[in-house]
């Protein structure tokens, strides 16, 4: 993909998921705050994994489009992964 390409995509993104460095920080914030609990520790991998993708994805919510239905899909996807994991359906 050519940089012109490159340039395409993320100018397309910006529009549904904002500010990438804005969405960095609020998921980073929110990712600092969670490990620091006493609960992070008793979480599986894939529990871990699931909050931290759900915080990328309410870091695009609050910094581009709150109505942009794949973000509120995505994050219904990985509590489903973990659902799914506890069920004993999920890999790991």
């Amino acid at each position: 993909m050519s940089n012109d390409g490159i340039d395409e995509v993320l100018a397309e993104r910006q529009k549904t998921h904002g500010d990438w460095m804005a969405n960095a920080r609020i998921a980073q914030a929110m990712k600092g705050v969670w490990r620091q609990e006493e609960g992070w520790k008793r979480l599986s991998v894939g529990q871990r994994e699931a909050l931290e993708m759900i915080a990328a994805k309410v870091g695009r919510i609050l910094s581009g489009d709150p109505n942009h239905v794949d973000h509120w899909v995505d994050i219904a996807g990985y509590a489903a992964l973990v659902a799914k994991q506890l069920d004993g359906d999920g890999h790991g």
